[in-house]
């Protein structure tokens, strides 16, 4: 849109300086303005998102619940330690808690379904004791993890030796949960600039600069930074890497077995039914260079890779046929942990979400509040 001058109305109210400016509208986003509108109901907080709707991750997922597997609960103590992982695990966890504090389960679709996942060999096994064992402070059990073998056939899946099922994962709709949380911040009088851009930031000794286009710069007290992915543009000396996860989605079908959500490879697969149908993405590790961009296109490649998937784990000796294809884009980095931080006196950032946004979300909001105030 070629930029225009404003007018003196819109300077006085759409444009008018603000307590808080968030900017991106995905779930860190509106987790951020609750906590803050909740704490400090006396602030003016302004959510700017570049588009019409939030598209980055927390549209455009699997919508999982989001508490981990057990082959990636082990691989990320190997690479972080066991502190930090447990960590994590109890952000999640209790923001799944919170989610369901804020909204019934028919309200987002959410389901307790519990979680599985598919191992063909031995080696994760062995360590689901030990696993369970750090766990059991966090989820108030013996066994977040066991073995259900005895579900491999009931699911259709016979083509996989084990089966490993998790009492804590979920599924829900991240559409419903979205729109939910962008009326409680309506609510609580949070106001959004959508379809807006953000071209730069600059920071004065008095306020925050947020430059729209040429003829239109925004000022804020401060202003926090929940762009995920799309981050860079800001946050040059953090270390992001975008991350693609491609989805497909089959048509109905007759008499489908899978209930549930399912993951394989560490996380890196991961399916679930839709009603009657199949929801199936991930696979990036098999294209990690080509998967590391901001690009939301599906490549042949692994959509191809995805189809025979499908065939061969999910659904052998059935016919399916696909019915919907998308991309959404993650946040990656040399660990999982968030980069919830201060960047300078007036500027925060809250990104890096490692594909767990829906359930790291709301404990994050609370952080950066506390951060800020």
């Amino acid at each position: 849109m070629k930029s225009i001058n404003p007018s003196i109305w819109e300077l006085d109210t759409f444009y008018r300086k603000r307590d808080i400016v968030i900017i991106g509208s995905g779930f860190t986003g509106l987790w951020t303005a609750i906590s803050i509108k909740e704490k400090f109901p006396e602030k003016s907080v302004l959510i700017i998102e570049r588009n019409s709707v939030p598209t980055g991750a927390s549209t455009r997922n699997a919508g999982f619940a989001c508490f981990g597997s057990l082959t990636e609960m082990i691989s990320d103590s190997e690479k972080m330690g066991w502190e930090k992982t447990l960590d994590l695990v109890k952000m999640r966890f209790e923001g799944l808690k919170k989610i369901q504090q804020y909204f019934s389960n028919d309200e987002i679709d959410f389901e307790l379904c519990g979680g599985y996942e598919i191992l063909n060999n031995e080696l994760a096994l062995e360590k689901l004791h030990e696993v369970n064992e750090k766990l059991a402070s966090i989820t108030k059990t013996e066994n977040t993890f066991r073995i259900a073998n005895e579900k491999i056939e009931e699911f259709g899946l016979g083509k996989s030796e084990f089966l490993v099922e998790n009492l804590c994962e979920g599924s829900l709709h991240s559409g419903k949960l979205l729109m939910k949380l962008v009326e409680k911040c309506h609510e609580l009088n949070v106001e959004f600039l959508c379809g807006t851009e953000v071209e730069s930031v600059f920071e004065t000794e008095n306020d925050v600069e947020i430059k729209i286009d040429e003829n239109l710069t925004l000022k804020s007290d401060k202003v926090i930074f929940c762009t995920n992915a799309f981050s860079s543009k800001f946050l040059k000396s953090e270390k992001i890497i975008p991350a693609r996860g491609q989805i497909i989605l089959t048509e109905p079908i007759e008499n489908l077995k899978l209930k549930g959500t399912f993951h394989y490879d560490e996380g890196f697969y991961y399916f679930r039914n839709l009603g009657n149908r199949i929801l199936l993405g991930g696979a990036r590790n098999q294209d990690f260079e080509i998967e590391e961009t901001t690009d939301f296109k599906t490549t042949e490649f692994l959509q191809n890779h995805l189809e025979q998937f499908l065939k061969e784990v999910i659904l052998p000796h059935q016919d399916f046929k696909i019915a919907m294809r998308w991309s959404g884009i993650m946040a990656m980095g040399n660990e999982k942990t968030p980069i919830v931080k201060q960047i300078s006196e007036r500027q925060f950032c809250a990104v890096r979400l490692s594909g767990m946004g829906v359930a790291l979300a709301p404990n994050i909001g609370e952080l950066v509040c506390d951060l800020i105030y």
